[in-house]
């Protein structure tokens, strides 16, 4: 694949699974932890959101042909949860979604929320997951799948990045700084969720 084609790639996976967003996040689920417990958190969350995320880009394919649903009918639909999503991004509703999931972990310090809720349904939630089935399926060769675990290995280590650097980050930004970076990201997203559901109509035939 070009790097033309893994561009629009990993840009639609970096806003989905926003690791600018996420930091904030992170560094409230891991307030009370030293710097060397909370790296080890950061690197487990990621490791097991990457294994979440390969069995489903593996395996997603089959779970489509096992209920009869097209590529183009998954486009479709997955442009659409794509769209709810940036709209949640641009009107707040994301970040009010993630402090109540990880609500439960902030109150007891002892829980380890590198699985929940970090890794899932942080990292690879459900529109992480239609995006690497999307992605995937869009990619016709073992050359061109490897390039796509490429690109969410990529997007993944500027998860790790963002959750070593939340502190600083949340110092630098404040909340109004991340408000503003989401909301860009938001824009960006409804533009590419758009482009899924084009590209899906037009594999249906429907219009010439």
């Amino acid at each position: 694949m070009s790097f033309d084609a893994l561009l629009p790639a990993f840009v639609t996976l970096f806003v989905i699974i926003d690791p600018i967003g996420l930091a904030p996040v992170f560094l409230a689920l891991t307030k009370d932890m030293t710097a060397p417990h909370r790296r080890v958190v950061a690197v487990r969350a990621v490791l097991v959101a990457a294994v979440i995320l390969m069995i489903f880009g593996l395996a997603g394919q089959a779970v489509l042909d096992l209920f009869g649903i097209s590529m183009a009918a998954f486009r479709i639909a997955g442009g659409a949860l794509l769209f709810l999503t940036a709209l949640d991004m641009l009107f707040e509703r994301r970040k009010q979604r993630r402090e109540s999931q990880s609500e439960a972990s902030v109150l007891d310090p002892a829980d380890d929320p590198s699985v929940f809720p970090l890794a899932m349904p942080l990292i690879s939630g459900p529109g992480a997951m239609a995006t690497m089935i999307l992605l995937m399926g869009g990619a016709d060769k073992v050359v061109g799948k490897l390039a796509i675990v490429g690109v969410m290995v990529a997007v993944l280590v500027c998860v790790f990045a963002f959750f070593l650097a939340a502190g600083a980050l949340g110092r630098y930004l404040k909340d109004t700084g991340i408000n503003v970076v989401t909301r860009l990201l938001g824009m960006l997203l409804a533009a590419l969720a758009i482009q899924f559901m084009i590209d899906g109509l037009a594999q249906t035939g429907l219009f010439g």
